[in-house]
């Protein structure tokens, strides 16, 4: 399915959202703050995850992506990127099988030929495994940044159609944006950070430009359904404008 840019169409912003963008922050400081280590934190946002992801199955949720582990977390220390791994490939081992029966399709995205050989063939077998599910699409992105995005798809753009790269001046959005990794899914309604900052921190560049920005002090291992629920009754209350009047926006909404 082809979706164009949100700055051509409008989607319709009552109800649930249909595309849900998370960053998971803060499990280190939840951990710090119970005087546990970072790790614990990390292990706990597991839990969070998986609750998160269900509550978006119920409320009808159709894409759900996570930020798990930026082009820019390299640089957090040895021992603590080598955690993330290992829970990465747990969660793929002891999740899919549930994702599969529950109608939840996997995909990764980013540059996954930094992981090991190990963990990008579990990757692949675990997007296999969900390929034909259509309740809710499920996105890790992981060694992924939103530069990386934007400049890896105008590679792929040119190397597959050569002639632009004279003709900059009759490059188009839509020529662009199937190359982006999110290609598959519409621009995010809702971006939700928890943790307490507020910023997107290089996810989704391309992607968050029209969407509804939701921040919670809440840490990440503390979120779950209550949370998820008061972002959205937040987002109900939004007015997507998409560069329109408020009173074309009231006609629309009136209109039969």
């Amino acid at each position: 399915m082809t979706h164009t840019s949100s700055t051509d169409t409008i989607p319709d912003a009552a109800g649930t959202p249909q595309h849900v963008a998370i960053i998971m922050d803060g499990n280190g400081r939840w951990a710090a703050a119970r005087h546990m280590p970072r790790v614990a934190g990390h292990s706990k946002g597991v839990d969070a995850v998986r609750a998160t992801v269900q509550a978006c199955v119920d409320r009808g949720v159709e894409y759900l992506t996570l930020f798990a582990f930026s082009s820019e977390n390299w640089r957090r220390p040895a021992d603590e990127v080598s955690l993330l791994m290992r829970l990465f490939i747990m969660v793929l081992e002891r999740e899919v099988n549930q994702m599969r029966a529950n109608g939840i399709r996997l995909r990764v995205v980013g540059d996954v030929s930094a992981f090991e050989p190990a963990l990008r063939k579990l990757i692949e077998q675990s997007q296999d495994r969900t390929a034909n599910n259509h309740k809710m699409t499920l996105t890790i992105c992981a060694n992924y940044g939103g530069r990386w995005d934007v400049l890896q798809a105008t590679r792929a753009m040119l190397d597959a159609r050569p002639e632009l790269a004279c003709a900059g001046a009759a490059i188009s959005e839509s020529d662009l944006a199937p190359y982006l990794a999110m290609s598959f899914a519409p621009e995010p309604d809702l971006f939700i950070r928890t943790g307490g900052e507020q910023r997107i921190s290089n996810f989704l560049l391309w992607q968050l430009a029209y969407t509804e920005l939701y921040f919670t002090d809440a840490f990440w291992p503390d979120f779950g359904a209550v949370e998820l629920d008061r972002a959205f009754e937040s987002y109900r209350a939004r007015e997507r404008r998409f560069g329109r009047t408020s009173a074309q926006v009231a006609m629309q909404t009136a209109a039969p």
